[in-house]
């Protein structure tokens, strides 16, 4: 069923969602999983795992199954928002949307497919025989699926951003919530996209124009959150949040593990093309300032999502909200940074050695969170019918 002037674009974070979920289990191959040759897990290193019959074969099966799953979901959803949207644009209410703040939303459209690019870059490293070998020749492909991408957001985000300017019709009364900063976090998105040929490729023109990109997308992204989260907040201490939009105050957490993934992969990129020895120091470093501002914006969303009921309104109650979707990328983003921050923070350091009862003990208040994640997104799913 077509939902016509009830569609948003915010639906495309459920496809989004299911997406992240999907790359999230493909940390336990990338971390637990030995691969020398490469820089990350791929067929040849995963299969001889599975036929060893020990405990990490288990955790391998586990995280293929869920990797399957979700990407299964993340295409179901994302065929379903693109005939919804398709439908959507025919509407007076995308007319309106495009003459107000919602305008914003739209950004939601490049934020998935990028997602979808990584999606499908892992589903072939991680199931295709030999695709590693020719991987120097699918980077070229990557890097034109992230300026498809990067020039849709470039051009939604102009055409939002020109006219709010030039006519003044921003609505600040309407801005008590973080939900603008859906634009950082597509040009976040696709910095990382951008900087995985950048670091992983061989070839120094591939890995010169990944950074370049990366380093452009990343540069748009914190000049946007400087500017934004100053307004969000400033209205918000006017008007108070939003309670419907609560969930943004969570935002940042995605976007600061893409840029901390972003300026990750930089630091390889130097070190492998350009002679920058890569800082182990820096590593810990950087990973222990994301995962401590991920933990001030996660404890200031819960702490007032909480206080205002916001849980027990649109997630344990009939009530429905499609920003309840926000809520399970920051879940996602936390698991996936804290394996960075315990393998390339840590464990690069020598503070912690891999493998080890300490290793697996920080590893599950991260696991729990993705845990949690996985309960709210199918608690979600079921709410709206998807």
């Amino acid at each position: 069923m077509l939902l016509k002037e009830q569609y948003s674009p915010m639906y495309y974070l459920a496809a989004l969602s299911a997406g992240g979920l999907s790359v999230s289990f493909y940390m336990y191959l990338m971390f637990l999983i030995s691969h020398p040759d490469a820089p990350m897990a791929t067929y040849s290193h995963i299969m001889p795992i599975l036929a060893q019959g020990s405990m990490l074969s288990f955790i391998t099966a586990f995280a293929l199954v869920f990797i399957v799953a979700f990407a299964y979901l993340h295409f179901k959803l994302l065929i379903w928002n693109i005939k919804q949207y398709k439908a959507f644009k025919e509407t007076d209410a995308f007319i309106k949307l495009k003459s107000s703040n919602a305008e914003v939303t739209l950004m939601t459209l490049p934020l998935t497919f990028t997602m979808t690019i990584n999606v499908c870059f892992v589903l072939g490293a991680v199931f295709v025989p030999g695709l590693w070998d020719i991987v120097e020749y699918l980077f070229p492909g990557a890097l034109l699926g992230f300026v498809i991408t990067g020039y849709y957001g470039i051009k939604f985000f102009m055409d939002y951003f020109s006219r709010i300017i030039t006519t003044g019709e921003f609505d600040f009364t309407k801005n008590n919530n973080l939900s603008q900063m859906i634009s950082i976090f597509a040009f976040s998105m696709i910095a990382v996209g951008f900087a995985a040929p950048g670091a992983m490729s061989h070839n120094i023109a591939i890995n010169a124009i990944g950074i370049f990109c990366a380093i452009f997308f990343a540069s748009i992204s914190v000049l946007l959150v400087i500017i934004k989260l100053i307004l969000g907040f400033k209205n918000m201490f006017e008007h108070g949040i939003g309670s419907e939009a609560s969930p943004s105050l969570w935002i940042m957490i995605p976007i600061l593990t893409l840029l901390g993934i972003t300026f990750i992969r930089i630091i390889f990129g130097l070190d492998h093309h350009f002679g920058q020895p890569m800082g182990k120091a820096t590593l810990f470093t950087l990973t222990s300032f994301v995962v401590a501002l991920q933990l001030i914006f996660g404890m200031l969303g819960f702490f007032v999502m909480k206080r205002i009921g916001y849980f027990e309104e649109f997630i344990n109650a009939e009530k429905k909200s499609v920003v309840s979707f926000a809520l399970i990328c920051p879940g996602v983003a936390f698991f996936v940074f804290g394996m960075f921050f315990i393998n390339m923070g840590l464990v690069l350091n020598g503070v912690v050695d891999k493998y080890s009862i300490v290793y697996y003990i920080l590893m599950i208040p991260f696991v729990y969170i993705q845990y949690k994640t996985i309960i709210y997104f199918f608690r979600l799913k079921s709410k709206f019918d998807l």
